[in-house]
């Protein structure tokens, strides 16, 4: 268990958040120019996501819940954008959403479910 764990669930709140708030401002920032850009911006985000969270839950079940809050959630946005006039209702988004969350269930295969333990304990000395 992190001893950080409130800050790391405080910090994942906020990246909640600001990807809900760029998911459905009129106007948001496009980093990446090239064809469906944003596809891999929003791979990247949810994947950033589910990786965050698994720092801090490190079981099975937790882990399971969490991504189907991630593909829920990226799929409810999705919605919330069909309610506006200036987003676009896409199902592409909401596929690479889901492809993000996958892709940290195999970087998490990988190992790098441990950086938040390794992180704390080299860096700031209090993991357990």
């Amino acid at each position: 268990m992190h001893k950080l764990r409130r800050i790391w669930l405080a910090l994942g709140a906020v990246w909640v958040a600001m990807t809900m708030y760029l998911s459905l401002t009129p106007h948001p920032p496009e980093p990446l120019h090239f064809l469906h850009a944003d596809k891999l911006e929003h791979a990247l985000a949810y994947s950033f996501l589910m990786l965050w969270f698994c720092q801090v839950y490190q079981q099975r079940t937790p882990r399971i819940l969490i991504a189907t809050l991630l593909v829920a959630t990226g799929v409810g946005i999705e919605y919330l954008q069909r309610m506006t006039a200036y987003r676009i209702f896409d199902y592409a988004d909401m596929l690479a959403n889901s492809a993000g969350v996958l892709l940290s269930l195999f970087f998490i295969s990988l190992g790098l479910d441990r950086i938040g333990v390794m992180l704390e304990t080299k860096f700031f000395k209090i993991a357990e």
